[in-house]
């Protein structure tokens, strides 16, 4: 038996499209930051005396295509550790579900440490970050804290996460506008597959994130948070503009969603230094340097409710504890 504690990322060069579906393995590079505010806590125990595996996800059963995914990630698990046993899960998100939040992120690093440690596995970090990649993309940067980079390689051994900064010296921060945290309509993995296949402008997204990743690192060398942001906007941005052009077109936008953009770009008229990114889903991630923190909130409650601003500092690496000890 063993616990796993693990956080959300958000992106600030996004990860949109996979070159291998099975392996998950990404059309791009990307490089995120570790959220302290949202994450996951699982564990896992293989019982001999199970028939099947049974997953408990916030004290409720999970059925159907959820349990079959995490029964396959599961089976990863049993193969490389040699272990035959059905497993018990249990965990609990402290972060909203498919609603643009990175809940997949936390959510499969924290049972790839659970469950292979359940299993004896001990593995790397390096070696964790390719495993929770195989459950969720975005997971594979969940294993470290701070600014995260994922490398995209071209094989299951070579693309894996490792940290830039893991503890950050300077004041990067982010506030979430929770705007709806209901599960979204299109998720992450269809929206992927169809701007990859039907956007034409799908070829020109990798020029762009080639490009960013190279302004982001050196931004951060600089502990420039202006360029910081700005970069992470833009490229959120045109992330979206994958959306709106594929075919069918979609979007993760609603009308709050725009009152929230617009606000921000209020604030930066008034000369507060604060930019927007966005996930597959409508909530608005607000990137600032924590000096600024108090007027943004400020400023963001004239148009929405405190309690549906979330500040969230950089967050730690994953935690796991062996229970068995």
């Amino acid at each position: 038996m063993a616990t796993a504690k693990a956080h959300t990322n958000i992106a600030l060069v996004k990860y949109w499209g996979k070159k291998d579906q099975d392996l998950i393995i990404p059309q791009t590079d990307s490089l995120s930051m570790t959220l302290d505010e949202f994450y996951t806590t699982t564990r896992v125990n293989f019982d001999p005396a199970l028939t099947a595996d049974q997953v408990m996800v916030n004290d409720r059963p999970v059925t159907g295509d959820g349990l079959a995914r995490i029964t396959r990630f599961l089976d990863l698990v049993r193969q490389l550790s040699g272990r035959h046993q059905f497993a018990r899960v249990d965990s609990h998100n402290h972060v909203p579900t498919a609603a643009g939040l990175a809940s997949s992120a936390s959510a499969f690093a924290a049972l790839a440490g659970a469950a292979s440690q359940a299993a004896g596995l001990h593995l790397s970090r390096r070696d964790l970050s390719r495993l929770a990649r195989r459950g969720s993309g975005s997971a594979t940067r969940s294993i470290y804290g701070g600014l995260v980079e994922w490398h995209r390689g071209h094989d299951d051994a070579t693309s894996y996460a490792e940290p830039i900064m893991e503890k950050l010296d300077f004041g990067l921060e982010m506030l979430a506008i929770m705007i709806n945290t209901d599960r979204k309509k299109i998720s992450s993995r269809y929206g992927m597959q169809s701007s990859v296949i039907s956007s034409p402008y799908y070829d020109s997204w990798k020029e762009v994130v080639a490009n960013d990743m190279v302004t982001m690192k050196a931004a951060i060398t600089a502990r420039d948070i202006p360029t910081i942001g700005h970069t992470a906007e833009e490229n959120a941005l045109r992330m979206h503009a994958l959306t709106l052009s594929a075919d069918p077109g979609y979007t993760y936008f609603n009308s709050e969603t725009l009152t929230a953009i617009t606000a921000i770009h209020r604030l930066r008229e008034q000369g507060i230094s604060c930019y927007f990114t966005m996930d597959a889903g409508p909530n608005v991630k607000v990137i600032y340097d924590r000096r600024d923190r108090e007027r943004i909130v400020d400023g963001l409650a004239a148009t929405f409710d405190r309690d549906r601003l979330v500040v969230s500092p950089a967050g730690p690496g994953i935690e796991i504890w062996d229970e068995n000890n």
